[in-house]
């Protein structure tokens, strides 16, 4: 096992030494060992090598904000290994690794495989919700909740000790990473990069996976030119782990006939195409902790870039989707230009402001808002400081602060607004 720290990842080797690599990565809040099935008869021809997300089964808790910066992350770790080119096979969270990998270093992946994975996972605001929850009640409410998305009723109930150790993984787990997770998940979207998958891919899906099911899988299929797809019956999400035969014989038959051959050196010539350079651009950190992989180049408007493109994608962040689809949809001829106006100025020239950050932002938004006794704003600011990373301890000390200098009734009236507020979004679904 290794022990080295931050860029590299806690990994796990099996199998012969002189074999080709085969990478197996895990879903968000397990380790390792979700593997261990596939592990014996996977290691008889390839050289096994297994790792954990950062603050996952022990792992150093060093949060890793994008996939893209776990990609490279891997990518560190297999280099002081002198591994160069490998088959990837990922589980849901580490599917979405296995396309930015394809997508960023296809000369080196040999042959792909997608478990439980999806181009786009659900919504920004179902991954930064489940943070906010993280935030405010620790792991326990997921750790619960994951057997009923993990597993099918019948396995679960069959298997007790294999469904409380996939609960205690998930309690075990880094609060800080596991959120972190979360984000990276919020601003993973690659549907239109599927096409540049140039490796060779099996998409493999439970038929009862209720969180990545097999419409995704179809839109993976779909949209990468070398694909196919396996579904797998009576399984749900952790698939490799409820029906690890299945998933073994799949993932054998793949690697075995659809590596892709490396690049040869006496002909100068290489079976895949390297993607452009230019697709994969970074943009440098906005404010708050973490980066994304640009969608688009940012339109010039009078030799700078037009802040309303930065002020969607800002508003969209810090208020969440909902909210802002149904302020774009209620707009008409009358208020259309208010929102444009409070999108490019608010939120592209104030908001993504590097001065501070997006906590601070927050607790002066605020007390602003108790000030001037709006309490309508104050309860979805009250949601965006959530979502921003105040938890709801720092938010009543703003209030407590507004009490002060804002005057008692304006803050008696705010902390109404912002407990309700707080009790919906911090209370775990039953």
């Amino acid at each position: 096992m290794s022990e080295t720290k931050t860029p590299a990842l806690q990994y796990r080797i099996d199998g012969p030494e002189d074999a080709p690599v085969l990478i197996l990565g895990p879903s968000l809040g397990t380790t390792w060992h979700m593997w261990d099935r596939q592990v014996p008869e996977l290691a008889k021809n390839w050289r096994v090598f297994r790792f954990d997300l950062p603050g996952h089964g022990g792992a150093p808790a060093y949060p890793a904000g994008s996939v893209s910066e776990l990609a490279g992350r891997l990518l560190a770790t297999l280099d002081q290994l002198g591994v160069g080119r490998f088959g990837y096979a990922g589980c849901a969270f580490s599917g979405a690794l296995g396309i930015e990998l394809a997508l960023r270093c296809p000369d080196r992946i040999a042959s792909l495989a997608l478990i439980a994975a999806s181009p786009r996972f659900g919504t920004a605001d179902e991954f930064r919700q489940r943070g906010v929850i993280v935030r405010s009640n620790g792991l326990d409410p997921i750790a619960r909740t994951s057997p009923e998305r993990w597993f099918t009723s019948g396995f679960a109930a069959a298997q007790p000790a294999i469904t409380e150790w996939a609960v205690q993984m998930v309690r075990t787990t880094d609060p800080g990473c596991y959120i972190a997770a979360c984000e990276a998940l919020a601003a993973f979207d690659v549907r239109a990069e599927l096409g540049m998958v140039g490796v060779p891919t099996l998409v493999l899906v439970g038929s009862d996976d209720q969180v990545t099911g097999p419409a995704e899988a179809r839109t993976l299929v779909a949209g990468i030119p070398d694909a196919r797809l396996a579904v797998v019956p009576g399984a749900s999400h952790l698939v490799p782990v409820e029906q690890p035969a299945a998933v073994t014989d799949l993932l054998v038959r793949h690697f075995s006939t659809a590596w892709q051959p490396a690049f040869d050196s006496s002909t100068g010539q290489m079976a895949v195409q390297v993607a452009p350079a230019q697709s994969l651009a970074v943009v440098p950190p906005q404010p708050g902790p973490f980066a994304e992989i640009a969608p688009a180049v940012v339109p010039e408007v009078m030799g700078r870039p037009d802040p309303y493109d930065a002020g969607i994608k800002v508003r969209r962040e810090v208020l969440g989707d909902a909210h802002v689809d149904r302020a774009l949809a209620s707009a008409d001829e009358f208020s259309g230009d208010f929102q444009e106006f409070i999108t490019r100025y608010a939120w592209g020239e104030i908001w993504d402001r590097p001065g501070l950050d997006r906590r601070s932002r927050s607790c002066v938004t605020l007390t602003a808002l108790v000030a001037g006794g709006h309490l309508d704003e104050l309860a979805f600011h009250t949601r965006a400081a959530l979502r921003n990373g105040l938890t709801p301890v720092e938010i009543k000390e703003v209030l407590l602060q507004t009490a002060v200098y804002c005057g008692v009734p304006a803050a008696n009236s705010a902390f109404k607004v912002a407990q309700q507020v707080i009790r919906e979004e911090t209370t775990p679904e039953e």
